[in-house]
């Protein structure tokens, strides 16, 4: 690496380590182009700073000392920057280069893969059907319904913790699933995005086989949108997970008949929770609504937000949760889904903006824009859980199932 490079670093992942008992700090590539990560020793994390296009090496080297008082051996920063290269964690010519490749592999596809087939659930559809039956076996009270659902929640938590709430609110829109014609799944895009809706036309595969997805329904999406808005960031299906564990499930009662998917992404609303306007003055959220909603008039579509609740706890960078915080998330928990109970899209926005989304509900912007689809719904709880997210029991992610009429 040339000494004129300006090295910029990606948006990458990063997490806390140890190397021979020193910190370290493991950065590694979300989109998973590259099966590899590098540890860079926390006093060093300052130069990660730096790395923003602007600094050549020399420069980098330099600014380092200055905000650090540190001193780099020569051809330490070169050494790291090829590291990081390699790694795809720089946004450079060989990251560009992987993107494109992986993206048009991607594209070219039969299907997507299931991404966490034999790690978040079984492989096999065998065990798979007896695992999910397992589940819908174990639910209590009436598990039917009466055909006019036209939308749920349902968790994107692992079926381990989860499995009890997807079952409840899966089991008793089994038959309206099974009619429908059309499903739109809106999950959380846990990348670190800069769109709010992410589209792909490639199908989505299970160990059953294939659900299409509907392209002539994410065609018009795009064409109200724009190309460059909705597909920028496809690559972010490929791995993410919230849309496949509600596939799975809608595969697990709909193989018996052809269902299309319209698999969504959507991306953060932390931009309305701090501005005067919220996701309801938003024009391209309208024109998202808008579009879909024609897109699919005369179909029988349900509508899925693949959502989680709460999340804190230390495992989220707050505090340890005790009995007094485990109560107040539960009071909080209580109201938000009291306002979903009344289809109030608005009102559960403006709830979880007052609070300064001090829960992190990561299933904000799927569910908001599941009530605007549905329009004027109602909804009913099947189901709430506070699952556990660390060892030691201090941190919890909350979930829950609802249906919508």
């Amino acid at each position: 690496m040339t000494d004129d490079v300006r090295p910029k670093l990606r948006r990458v992942q990063a997490s806390p380590g140890e190397v021979q008992g020193r910190p370290v700090v493991v950065l590694s590539d979300p989109l998973g182009l590259v099966d590899c990560a590098v540890a860079v020793p926390r006093e060093v994390v300052p130069l990660l700073e730096l790395c923003d296009g602007s600094r050549d090496i020399p420069t980098l080297a330099a600014a380092f000392e200055l905000r650090t008082g540190l001193r780099l051996v020569s051809g330490y920063v070169e050494n790291l920057l090829s590291q990081l290269d390699e790694a795809l964690l720089l946004d450079s010519e060989r990251f560009v280069r992987e993107y494109a490749q992986t993206l048009a592999q991607f594209r070219a596809a039969p299907s997507r893969p299931p991404a966490l087939a034999g790690r978040a659930y079984p492989s096999s559809p065998e065990v798979l059907e007896r695992t999910l039956d397992e589940y819908c076996g174990a639910v209590t009270g009436d598990p039917s319904d009466d055909g006019q659902v036209r939308g749920l929640i349902s968790p994107h938590i692992d079926y381990g913790r989860g499995g009890s709430v997807y079952a409840g609110v899966w089991q008793r829109a089994k038959a309206a699933v099974r009619d429908a014609e059309v499903a739109v799944v809106l999950g959380t895009n846990h990348n670190d995005c800069q769109r709010l809706f992410t589209l792909t036309r490639q199908s989505y595969s299970t160990p059953w086989g294939v659900l299409p997805t509907a392209v002539g329904v994410v065609d018009a999406v795009a064409a109200a949108l724009g190309d460059e808005e909705v597909f920028a960031e496809e690559l972010h299906h490929r791995n993410e997970h919230s849309v496949e564990a509600a596939v799975v499930w809608l595969h697990y009662l709909a193989r018996e008949k052809a269902c299309e998917v319209v698999p969504v992404l959507c991306g953060s609303f932390h931009r309305f929770l701090g501005a005067a306007e919220g996701p309801g003055d938003d024009p391209q959220v309208a024109r998202f609504v808008e579009a879909l909603t024609g897109a699919t008039a005369g179909r029988r579509v349900i509508v899925v937000a693949a959502a989680d609740l709460a999340h804190v706890g230390p495992a989220f960078g707050d505090r340890p949760v005790g009995v007094v915080e485990k109560a107040s998330l539960s009071a909080a928990d209580r109201q938000l889904m009291e306002a979903l109970s009344t289809g109030d899209a608005e009102g559960m926005f403006r709830q979880v903006k007052r609070e300064g989304d001090r829960w992190k509900v990561c299933g904000l912007a799927p569910i908001y824009l599941a009530l605007r689809l549905l329009g004027n719904t109602t909804g009913r709880l099947t189901g709430y859980e506070q699952c556990l997210a660390d060892q030691q029991g201090t941190s919890f992610v909350s979930i829950c199932g609802m249906l919508f009429n």
